[in-house]
């Protein structure tokens, strides 16, 4: 019950429910009025403004006696507890287990009670607590293991089955703590040969021992695998022998993205068929060879090259030979998108109002028939968070099968980002697209613009593109499979309508040069190889 005048002191043990730290101390701003509130059992006291004599760990001499003897239950011997010096007893005529915790000179400094209903409170000073059980293995050794479970009953089912030989410990408050007393116990660990993680197999245990593994000597560390959720649960099925397999069958750690050469011979063998598109234009293909899903595509030209145009017809052909795209136009409106791809069927430019009008709405709806299954689009005119983005693509690939992905352009992605850092935006976020084609496995085509080339001639006057006429990062050529440029003319009084289409990178073959060129009709909008036929 804080009231509204109050500030928040402080956090403070609470002696109605012996929480560590649940007991909050607030007072009024003049310090004449205060009380304590805790969240742990809704206790609530006013004071007189002076600050409650609470410490902030509870003292040593409120820690109990009990006494050791065996948990049938749990088919733990007595001589384990005794070694453990874990005990049971009572506790304000509750029974509980006590786990005795120690300090680093092996002085008794804490207890873990633990109740019947699972709940656990803390006496002494658990600040100055080191693992539960390092007190019994005081020395290590070069040909010495150690085995590090999730829990005290853990430790225990560990020791006893296999007769209180190897050292066991146990970390004091589960997974959540792992890394914390891992870091403050390095020095003792080192001692060890070797370091055998043995936590739960639930989401938490595994996350920590893969931390915890992370901080230890990567050549002593190995992970056990259990066929149960914990030691415990194993020792009290009976399955303790399982316990001793998982101990010694432990493996080696090896870091996330580490692969061992000895483990790689099926990656070597077996040839993995990797599905492709053909391109529409037999030149592009034959340098490309096809579009490959879990790749990425860079398009990149001048104004006014045929960017566009060439993302509609790489659409519009993958959509006939059924394979649905997600098209991201961020330049232009959905209806803007769907007219283009449309026109593309009609080999005619419906944008253009004259145009529209030759064609009935019945004969837009039969070619729109044609597509409308195997397209989506995103409803986003301009900027769009970068996060957001990635959301999106994702959202298109898995939840609705889009294969291919076109984003028209990446520039327009980061300039509503408030940044300023052009390069370093582009570079996050091809890092970002470069992972998540990866991840979804699909084949993408992301546009870029170039930068204006030294010279007087820019890249609408037919400039030969280059990898250094990307504009904004490096990262847009390293991260892309194959990079691929667009070269245009537009003064010509010839030529206007010609496009040549160079490979500037092409990580599959390594084959890079000009492909092909292509001819704009002005008057379908459609781009055609120049060797077919008019």
């Amino acid at each position: 019950m804080q009231e509204n005048s109050s500030n928040f002191i402080r956090h403070a043990p609470c002696e109605n429910c012996d929480s560590q730290d649940n007991l909050a101390i607030y007072l009024t701003p003049d310090g004449s009025q205060g009380h304590t509130y805790c969240f742990g059992c809704h206790s609530y006291e006013k004071t007189n403004g002076e600050l409650p004599e609470v410490a902030t760990t509870k003292k040593i001499t409120n820690m109990i006696e009990g006494i050791t003897e065996a948990l049938p239950s749990r088919k733990i011997n007595s001589e384990t507890c005794k070694k453990f010096n874990y005990e049971t007893g009572t506790y304000k005529g509750e029974p509980v287990h006590i786990a005795n915790y120690y300090d680093k000179d092996y002085n008794k400094v804490a207890q873990k009670l633990r109740f019947a209903d699972k709940r656990f409170i803390w006496l002494g000073d658990p600040d100055k607590i080191t693992l539960f059980g390092q007190q019994v293995w005081r020395e290590g050794g070069e040909k010495s293991k150690i085995i590090l479970t999730e829990g005290e009953l853990d430790c225990l089912s560990v020791s006893a089955v296999q007769g209180n030989k190897y050292p066991v410990c146990s970390i004091p408050s589960g997974s959540a703590s792992a890394k914390k007393f891992i870091k403050k116990e390095l020095q003792f660990l080192s001692k060890f040969s070797s370091i055998i993680l043995m936590f739960d197999t639930d989401e938490a245990g595994v996350k920590a021992s893969v931390e915890v593994a992370n901080l230890l000597p990567v050549r002593k560390v190995k992970i056990a695998r259990l066929p149960a959720k914990d030691p415990s649960e194993l020792l009290q099925k009976g399955q303790g022998s399982k316990i001793i397999d998982a101990m010694w069958e432990a493996k080696n750690y090896t870091p996330q993205g580490i692969i061992q050469g000895s483990d790689t011979k099926d990656l070597l063998l077996n040839d993995e068929e990797v599905e492709t598109i053909p391109y529409l234009w037999n030149g592009l293909n034959e340098k490309l060879q096809g579009i490959r899903f879990g790749e990425l595509n860079l398009l990149c030209g001048g104004s006014g090259t045929g960017k566009s145009q060439m993302c509609r017809e790489i659409a519009y052909d993958c959509i006939l030979k059924g394979h649905k795209v997600g098209y991201i136009a961020l330049e232009e409106s959905v209806k803007r998108s769907i007219r283009g791809i449309v026109s593309v069927g009609l080999n005619a430019q419906i944008h253009n109002p004259e145009v529209r009008k030759k064609f009935s709405d019945e004969k837009l709806l039969e070619e729109f028939d044609k597509v409308k299954d195997n397209i989506a689009f995103y409803d986003h005119f301009g900027s769009s968070d970068s996060e957001d983005l990635m959301n999106r693509i994702r959202y298109m690939v898995q939840s609705l099968d889009c294969k291919v992905i076109i984003l028209d352009h990446i520039s327009i992605v980061i300039s509503g980002l408030h940044d300023g850092d052009e390069r370093r935006l582009i570079d996050n976020t091809m890092t970002e697209l470069r992972k998540l084609v990866e991840e979804v496995k699909c084949a993408m085509f992301v546009v870029s613009h170039l930068k204006r080339p030294s010279g007087n001639l820019g890249h609408e006057e037919g400039v030969q593109t280059s990898l250094s006429h990307l504009r904004g990062s490096h990262a847009l050529a390293q991260l892309s499979d194959a990079v691929i440029g667009f070269e245009r003319n537009q003064q010509s009084e010839t030529e206007s309508n010609i496009m040549i289409v160079r490979v500037l990178k092409n990580r599959f073959s390594g084959e890079t040069g000009v492909a092909t060129s292509l001819i704009y009709n002005k008057q379908t909008g459609r781009l055609a190889e120049s060797s077919f036929d008019e």
